[in-house]
């Protein structure tokens, strides 16, 4: 399959600098091994501050009312 990175990095709301952005594959991989979700679950005020464990994603997503 070949890889969208050009086409990834126009959605991409990361602000990490990182050799995975626009590399999709790698990052979920790479967050689901951390025990995290990657930056594009999040809200992009919420991305900036880099918090990406799964308890941080559930708060925010239960107080914006998105479940």
């Amino acid at each position: 399959m070949e890889c969208k990175k050009t086409k990834n990095m126009d959605i991409c709301n990361c602000t990490y600098s990182c050799a995975k952005k626009g590399v999709c594959c790698d990052c979920l991989h790479y967050h689901r091994n951390m025990g995290q979700m990657p930056a594009c679950f999040f809200p992009e005020d919420i991305e900036s501050g880099y918090d990406r464990s799964i308890s941080n994603f559930v708060k925010v997503w239960q107080e914006r009312k998105h479940l």
